[in-house]
């Protein structure tokens, strides 16, 4: 059996991208079921699949990041990967996605892990929102919050790889990927077709795909006038280039394959890296 990829809720399981991708495992309400419902499913996972990824939004309530930990903690199991990237929720959608295309490959658990960290630099997250407020993910300028109090405002930012905020107009326009991707989708309150008329076209978007918006968004955007976007690498067979192009070692801890210098099952990071960061506190 490949690799178990999970997210926390429906709405992060993406449709599959090609017939080889994985179905995701929905650990959904984990902050509402009893505990011992979600030891038993977790455990059943590790003993059916061997690894499980848990690909995790930094804007979960916390109640699901502490039963995440608890239930980890509890099973003594170093067969259960905690990922949390930077990424807003639909990019971090998408990358659970990735994640479930490479899970038909023959990478090893520790690697597949790793993967998404290698993945990460190459998707380009971002949204348009009618305002800035409450935005605190994004370096945001007085000048940007006085204009969000302008009726009819919109701004088109980035979060990840580079931060970026643009207030939509004429001439507005947003540093893309210089490589082909795919484009996804996601409307929530606002309207407006800026990011299929304008963007997705100075990006050279290979394909346009609407999406419904995940839940956390609105909390991880700090307003519900949002639409969403995320562009992407799409093709199994270049995720795959990429993963198996990297050298792999072995963690010097648990001992299993790992690309990059951290393991994501018992978050151990190589003795070069250790050493560097004891050398750099001692200067």
């Amino acid at each position: 059996m490949p690799t178990a990829i999970a997210v926390t809720g429906a709405d992060m399981a993406l449709p599959p991208q090609d017939e080889r991708t994985v179905p995701a495992t929905v650990l959904a309400d984990l902050d509402k079921e009893p505990l011992e419902r979600s030891l038993a499913v977790l455990q059943s996972l590790v003993d059916q699949h061997g690894h499980v990824i848990v690909v995790c939004s930094k804007a979960i309530p916390k109640a699901v990041e502490r039963r995440l930990h608890t239930v980890r903690s509890l099973l003594e199991s170093d067969r259960i990967a905690l990922f949390r990237p930077d990424l807003p929720p639909l990019g971090l959608a998408v990358l659970a996605r990735q994640l479930r295309q490479l899970a038909s490959c023959d990478l090893s658990p520790g690697v597949l892990a790793s993967a998404g960290r290698l993945l990460t630099h190459y998707i380009h997250a971002g949204a348009v929102l009618g305002s800035v407020t409450k935005l605190d993910r994004v370096p945001v300028d007085l000048k940007a919050h006085a204009k969000s109090w302008v009726p009819g405002s919109q701004f088109g930012v980035i979060a990840h790889p580079e931060p970026q905020l643009v207030r939509i107009g004429p001439e507005a326009a947003l540093k893309g990927p210089e490589f082909a991707t795919a484009m996804l989708v996601a409307k929530g309150q606002l309207q407006s077709d800026w990011v299929t008329g304008t963007l997705a076209p100075s990006w050279n978007a290979q394909g346009l795909r609407e999406a419904p918006l995940p839940a956390e968004s609105p909390s991880w955007w700090g307003t519900p006038k949002v639409i969403e976007f995320c562009s992407f690498l799409p093709d199994l067979s270049v995720l795959y280039q990429l993963v198996a192009s990297v050298r792999q070692g072995a963690c010097h801890w648990c001992g299993i394959d790992v690309i990059g210098d951290r393991c994501v099952f018992c978050s151990a990071t190589s003795p070069l890296t250790e050493n560097q960061q004891n050398q750099l506190t001692a200067g």
